[in-house]
């Protein structure tokens, strides 16, 4: 019983979501919102507009959107909820497209695909050597994972520390 009067205070305190609570964000939304995820597809005899259509495949897409929707919540981001939603979806399209191929011909090339590659420390022409420099990458990791890998993530990390920034009530 005791401190169940101030339950509702430290839930408010603490910018706690509502049990439950998801977004709505949804497929059509991100594709408005980043075009750059789009392709034009060209009309049929019976269609007079191109079409728009996914880079990512809808399974991904919808995957990321679930996600989004369960991380990113309407409580916590108000009125920027739905362009932090896009920034987490768009964040983890791209780096799906980044090892995205229609097709490997070998184990060894789909492995390749996924490859973590940082600037261009060496590189030579005969015989074709490059080497990559990772520690920059490896090091922007280290506090807050992939997001530093794409700007998304990073404008995402940005906007998520400001909503952290306010002050808590504990008792």
């Amino acid at each position: 019983m005791y401190g169940q009067q101030f339950d509702g205070v430290i839930a408010a305190a603490a910018n706690m979501p509502a049990p439950g609570e998801k977004g709505i964000y949804t497929a059509e939304m991100f594709l408005t919102d980043f075009p750059q995820f789009t392709k034009k597809v060209m009309p049929t005899e019976e269609e007079e507009v191109p079409q728009k259509e996914s880079l990512v495949p809808s399974a991904m897409l919808e995957l990321f959107i679930g996600n989004a929707n369960s991380s990113i919540l309407p409580s916590r981001y108000c009125d920027m909820w739905r362009y932090a939603a896009g920034l987490y979806v768009a964040h983890f399209c791209t780096l799906y497209l980044k090892t995205y191929s229609d097709g490997s011909a070998s184990a060894a090339q789909a492995a390749a695909k996924g490859q973590q590659t940082g600037l261009v420390r060496e590189a030579a022409m005969g015989d074709t050597t490059i080497s990559y420099d990772n520690t920059a990458v490896t090091e922007a990791t280290a506090k807050w994972g992939s997001w530093n890998a794409t700007q998304y993530g990073q404008q995402l990390v940005t906007m998520a520390r400001m909503i952290g920034m306010g002050g808590s009530y504990v008792i």
